[in-house]
């Protein structure tokens, strides 16, 4: 297996961990997801932002570099944003399901326009049985939503798949001298300190209560789901299309969905069952098409 692979694996892994610590580290905190995800963005982009500074390195420079993490930073901070403004409006769910789902379809659409990356038969196989895996496994939302919350979410849900998209496509054109940790570190403090304001008015504020429990998990939500996660990702994206790296983001809720079985004891129906063997036969897909598609070809 190619080693870029294996960091897009890995960082869907740690992504799964990620709603998990976040909702815990919400209820001890007291605090909104949309908060979460400003703290998220915070703490993961400043932990690094201290490591590069402890090991000297030195910071990117010229406009290219700089106007990459402007972007990246505002990008990540709408995606995050949208997703947990979705969430509050309609279910996580069908957030889930529109925004997980909706990306590796709109990276795919992009890159076929572009000529970068032709999907092929196989890929609209591969992309339709995991957007039905997705669907078995994250369920769908029950009544009580009004047709305007839906309308709303969905919109929102659609514009935090673009803005991942739009991440996940630069990511593949990265900058000369500008490498994943400093790439990061700055946008992700950017993107957290851009989300603070609308934590403040949609969330209801954004302090929260001080304790080892809360200020533990905010460590770990910083250091695994975002610093280690996202810097993986950017780096597997270095040699993996856009497309495979978005059709690999499928690991998350695979992982989200067994971690709220062991340590929830959320128990998995039979159609959130079936999703889930149908997700991993995509993922499984995936990485054997791009293992075929790097190996040199046969020489008589």
């Amino acid at each position: 297996m190619p080693i870029s692979t294996l960091f897009l694996m890995l960082s869907g892994l740690l992504w799964g961990t990620g709603g998990l610590i976040g909702t815990l580290f919400g209820r001890a905190a007291g605090v909104s997801a949309i908060s979460v995800a400003a703290y998220r963005l915070i703490v993961g982009g400043g932990l690094i932002v201290m490591f590069l500074t402890l090991t000297g390195r030195r910071w990117p420079a010229g406009r290219a570099a700089w106007t990459r993490i402007v972007v990246n930073g505002l990008l990540s901070a709408l995606f995050q944003g949208c997703y947990f403004g979705a969430i509050s409006l309609t279910s996580v769910s069908l957030a889930t399901l529109i925004t997980i789902g909706g990306t590796p379809v709109i990276v795919a659409i992009i890159e076929s326009a572009l000529g970068r990356h032709a999907l092929g038969r196989a890929g609209v196989i591969t992309t339709a049985l995991a957007l039905t895996g997705l669907g078995l496994l994250a369920g769908f939302p029950g009544g009580g939503l009004s047709e305007t919350a839906v309308l709303a979410g969905t919109g929102m849900a659609l514009l935090s798949a673009a803005g991942f998209a739009a991440v996940t496509l630069l990511g593949t054109s990265p900058i000369p001298g500008l490498d994943e940790l400093s790439l990061n570190g700055s946008g992700f403090s950017l993107g957290g300190l851009a989300l603070l304001p609308l934590a403040a008015v949609l969330g209801g504020g954004f302090g929260f209560r001080p304790g080892l429990p809360s200020a533990a998990l905010l460590a770990a939500l910083g250091i695994g789901p975002t610093a280690v996660a996202y810097t993986l990702y950017f780096r597997g994206l270095r040699e993996a299309s856009a497309t495979t790296a978005a059709l690999l983001t499928l690991i998350e809720p695979l992982t989200a969905a067994a971690l709220a079985a062991l340590v929830l004891g959320q128990r998995l129906s039979a159609a959130g069952i079936a999703g889930a063997v149908m997700l991993l036969a995509a993922v499984a897909r995936t990485v054997r098409a791009d293992s075929a598609r790097r190996r040199p070809p046969h020489r008589a």
